[in-house]
């Protein structure tokens, strides 16, 4: 099957961006979702992708080359995935494949000691999924894979799945990573059972803390358990979030912390300790330029009540998970909220996501986590 494609559609994929919308097509011809198609710009072949008109995106370039879309193509792009991440040694639990950034697009996979934990977010990727189970199991030899449902294969027309596909998978699981541990649910968790991509993150905004450490939106727990403080006290709505914080804080032998069930916004309202580093690591407020315009808000409200509790010379950490708020929103805001506080931020690091969650330049999407770490002065 071929379809033809705009000339902007045609310039997007000259730059290797990986995405083609339905109105960059110029005529599409009946399809199941998830086709093979050659896209072709005035006759010619441009790229090979995975076709769903269901879907907004209804192309996804696999291959820039023509080449059969098989097993062994499959299989080639997965060892190399997993070779790629060879030199990860700090932990037993990674990603090794990312969808787009290693270029089998939507596919995901993470790998948590002997289990493997998968989503398949489009049609096309669904449609080979015996046989990418078939060559994880090969490469890998896992005890078990579990399949991750997520809400996005909706707009692929699909259905939101989470079931064993092979073996028996380890219900609780503990993450061993720079000599921290972490209890996580790999059935029932988040995302695919824990936030790997901060790994890095994690190590880098311990080591500031010092005396005491305030840890919002605080999730497993995983910044206040790595931060080097005296006290940490961790903010978190979630009963289940909260409960599994005390288990990791028991894992790792912390003594002097507390544990708030509550609503950071609300939280911020009536707090008055101070601390020496604030982590502020907040769910995506805006997943689409839509929802931007209160994130803002919502992140001013954040920094400008966090710096408040904030002593002279400490450091807070911000962190969006969403492409719709970059790392220049972040300085933008802890600016105009340094203005209000009457203080200077020096910026001390630039964050992102850990190496297993590949940036592709070409992929402006695949930088979805970003985060800057700030030191008040003055």
């Amino acid at each position: 099957m071929k379809i033809e494609i705009t000339k902007e559609a045609y310039n997007k994929l000259k730059k290797r961006f990986p995405w083609i919308y339905k109105n960059e097509i110029v005529s599409l011809p009946e399809c199941d979702p998830g086709s093979i198609a050659d896209l072709t710009y005035k006759g010619e072949y441009v790229a090979t992708a995975f076709v769903n008109p269901l879907s907004k995106i209804t192309a996804r370039n696999v291959s820039f080359e023509k080449v059969n879309i098989d097993r062994e193509f499959f299989k080639k792009r997965i060892k190399s995935a997993i070779e790629k991440r060879n030199g990860i040694k700090n932990t037993n639990s990674l990603r090794l494949i990312h969808s787009e950034a290693d270029f089998l697009p939507g596919l995901i996979a993470d790998k948590y000691g002997d289990n493997l934990v998968v989503s398949f977010t489009t049609a096309g990727m669904d449609n080979f999924k015996g046989i990418i189970i078939e060559i994880l199991i090969d490469l890998l030899n896992p005890k078990g894979i579990y399949e991750k449902g997520d809400k996005i294969r909706e707009k692929e027309g699909l259905e939101v799945v989470s079931h064993t596909l092979y073996g028996n998978v380890d219900n609780e699981f503990i993450i061993e990573e720079n000599s921290k541990k972490f209890l996580t649910n790999l059935k029932d968790g988040q995302k695919t059972g824990f936030f790997l991509d901060q790994r890095k993150n994690r190590q880098i905004v311990g080591n500031y803390g010092k005396k005491k450490t305030l840890d919002l939106f605080s999730n497993a727990g995983g910044f206040g358990i790595y931060s080097n403080a005296e006290y940490v006290k961790f903010v978190e709505i979630s009963a289940l979030a909260c409960s599994q914080i005390e288990k990791n804080c028991e894992l790792n032998s912390l003594e002097n912390y507390d544990i708030i069930k509550a609503d950071v916004f609300k939280f911020l309202e009536k707090e008055t300790q101070k601390y020496d580093l604030i982590i502020v690591d907040p769910p995506a407020f805006a997943k689409n330029k839509k929802a931007r315009s209160g994130a803002i808000k919502g992140w001013k409200y954040l920094i400008v009540n966090s710096l408040k509790l904030l002593e002279k010379d400490g450091y807070i950490a911000l962190f969006s998970c969403s492409h719709s708020i970059t790392s220049k929103d972040l300085l933008d805001l802890a600016l105009s909220s340094s203005i209000i506080d009457g203080s200077y931020l020096e910026v001390v690091e630039f964050l992102k996501q850990d190496i297993d969650h590949p940036y592709m330049l070409n992929i402006p999407n695949s930088l979805y986590l970003t985060g800057v770490l700030l030191r008040k002065r003055g």
